[in-house]
């Protein structure tokens, strides 16, 4: 478990967590990714075992075995339909990735929460409906929860109705300048923010809330169905079907990238979950 909160840990630069898998949207093995792009450091590891915690999340531990036969493409699946996104063009461009690197590290943040270029790409090959924004971003949660002292089984899952949406056909800078502006979005912390709903992590939950678990494992239906009250209109028949597709969806990324693309469709329950 992370040690107890220090000096040192409080430093740790929270950029390092939105820049350690730049490689992937290059397409790339961290092997052979880049250790510097636009005179920025990427592909640095994160500290405090914030990633390892992060992919136990959203992968099997151990050695990865292909999921999905004929797949083995960084383009993200998508969950809703099954197909390849038709703009999931990997290796994204570098204009595209500017953005998701440079800046302070609230401002990463913001641009990773808001980005539609991350979620073009999965989080492994081996698992295409995962997704590679959702890991990030959560990978800095527990990084940033890590060097405030607390310890992964201290955390929770806060799910709530979302006040502020994001902007809707904007583009990439006012989509990020509106989450640094929303009271919602709490820097590091918020994992998903969409129209509908807005989940973060934290260790003094206050409002709709979920433990997480002794450690960290595939365990988000769990999570999900564990968490208290009602975080918007579950009465909705769209919300119902998706309330019940997030009971069997056991990777985080994957089921934070549902979500996202659930809203952004708004679907009405008529497409069945492909995993």
């Amino acid at each position: 478990m992370p040690p107890a909160a220090t000096d040192e840990a409080a430093s740790v630069d929270m950029a390092i967590a939105y820049r350690h898998d730049i490689h992937k949207l290059r397409g790339r093995q961290h092997g052979s990714g880049r250790d510097e792009l636009f005179d920025v450091a990427v592909n640095e590891p994160v500290p405090m075992q914030a990633d390892r915690d992060a992919a136990l999340l959203s992968r099997p531990d151990g050695e990865p075995e292909q999921t999905v036969a004929n797949h083995a493409s960084p383009a993200r699946l998508s969950l809703l339909t099954g197909s390849v996104l038709e703009t999931g063009a990997v290796p994204v461009q570098y204009t595209a990735i500017t953005p998701l690197i440079d800046g302070s590290s609230d401002e990463l943040h913001a641009a990773w929460l808001t980005s539609e270029t991350a979620a073009l790409v999965n989080e492994s090959v081996y698992l295409p409906y995962s997704s590679l924004k959702y890991h990030v971003l959560v990978v800095a949660a527990l990084l940033d929860a890590y060097r405030a002292g607390h310890a992964f089984d201290d955390l929770y899952l806060v799910a709530e109705p979302t006040p502020d949406g994001p902007p809707r056909n904007a583009d990439r800078a006012a989509r990020r300048e509106a989450a640094l502006d929303a009271d919602c979005v709490v820097p590091h912390r918020t994992i998903l923010w969409t129209e509908a709903v807005t989940m973060r992590l934290t260790a003094s939950p206050d409002g709709p809330a979920a433990w997480l678990g002794p450690e960290p494992a595939e365990s988000f239906a769990d999570v999900w169905s564990r968490v208290s009250g009602s975080p918007l209109g579950r009465e909705a028949q769209w919300w119902r079907h998706i309330d019940a597709q997030l009971r069997r969806i056991r990777s985080w990324s994957t089921a934070l990238q549902y979500i996202e693309d659930a809203v952004a469709e708004d679907t009405r329950g008529t497409t069945e979950v492909s995993e």
